[in-house]
């Protein structure tokens, strides 16, 4: 049987004409995007992709299966509304909290998916800088939230009548200016490399990133510019010009802006961990739909894909 999410990456290739614009259209980075192709190619058996010098092309097999896709994933579609109307779901309002990584790169396409089969539903999305998004899912501003915790950190258990459900997982990487010495190299490099190296800070105030910046500075490395604001896209912009190296998670370092080159880390145990946060079996019938198309878009715990692939906090 065919994973859905995969079918649907088939046929936004087939309409883009591209790995690269299918992903920006589905809030993926393009290699995970081509991860998620070559399995269905596995599952086909059969090649389904000719790449080129211009994007990409669908092969006899592709051009078969995405056609087919369509028909599966109008049908899926509109089995979700079907059952929408008969769980009470023909209208009402979903809202929504975010972080702003989230909120631009990985929340729209599962708006875009629930508001596809659920049209009658208002829809409102508000900004919580992690860890804002627990405590208004707890005062009831929102019905879930997206949120992120750091390793290594310090975090005490979720407050009661809330659920902090883990959907992705990514590393944190160093990003440097482009030809910086210590983007040399393929393999990690050893944190203790960054000793006495100028590093932009990312907002040592700010709880989540506490126990990463406290781990940063016993390897050695100090501070040459604090921002106050947690947010990435300044942070990027400033290693960008040359003005110290950063370590950032890896969305952010493949979907910035600025001319970036980025490494690996050794340990491999700086992560960041996107989870939404939910009222469990007290969830409306809005969220828990919501709910299941993050389940289903991102996984339980799934791993992001690797750092040189397609930002802000």
């Amino acid at each position: 049987m065919y994973d859905p999410t995969r079918l649907a990456a088939l046929v936004a290739v087939a309409e883009a004409g591209s790995i690269t614009r299918a992903a920006a259209r589905l809030g993926y980075t393009a290699p995970a995007l081509s991860q998620q192709l070559a399995k269905l190619e596995r599952e086909a058996g059969a090649a389904l992709l000719v790449r080129h010098h211009r994007g990409a092309r669908l092969t006899a097999a592709g051009e078969l299966l995405a056609g087919r896709a369509r028909r599966v994933l109008d049908e899926l579609d509109q089995a979700r509304h079907e059952l929408a109307r008969l769980a009470g779901l023909s209208g009402g309002r979903l809202r929504v909290g975010t972080f702003t990584t989230a909120g631009i790169h990985l929340l729209p396409p599962v708006l875009s998916a629930f508001r596809r089969a659920h049209p009658e539903v208002e829809l409102a999305v508000a900004d919580y800088e992690p860890p804002g998004g627990i405590a208004a899912v707890v005062a009831g501003e929102v019905d879930l939230a997206l949120t992120h915790a750091y390793e290594p950190a310090t975090a005490g258990p979720p407050p009661v009548g809330v659920l902090v459900e883990p959907l992705l997982v990514e590393e944190l990487v160093l990003v440097t200016s482009v030809g910086h010495r210590l983007s040399e190299g393929t393999g990690r490099l050893p944190v203790g490399e960054l000793a006495g190296r100028p590093l932009i800070s990312s907002a040592p105030t700010h709880p989540p990133r506490r126990g990463v910046e406290r781990a940063l500075a016993e390897a050695g490395a100090t501070p040459a510019v604090v921002c106050e604001s947690p947010g990435y896209a300044l942070v990027c912009a400033l290693v960008s010009a040359g003005l110290g190296v950063a370590v950032v998670p890896e969305m952010v370092a493949s979907m910035a802006t600025a001319p970036l080159s980025v490494r690996r880390l050794e340990p491999a145990s700086f992560r960041r961990t996107i989870s939404v946060v939910h009222r469990g079996d007290r969830s409306t019938a809005a969220a828990a739909t919501l709910l299941a198309l993050l389940r289903g878009g991102f996984g339980r715990g799934s791993t992001a894909p690797s750092a040189n692939r397609p930002s802000a906090g």
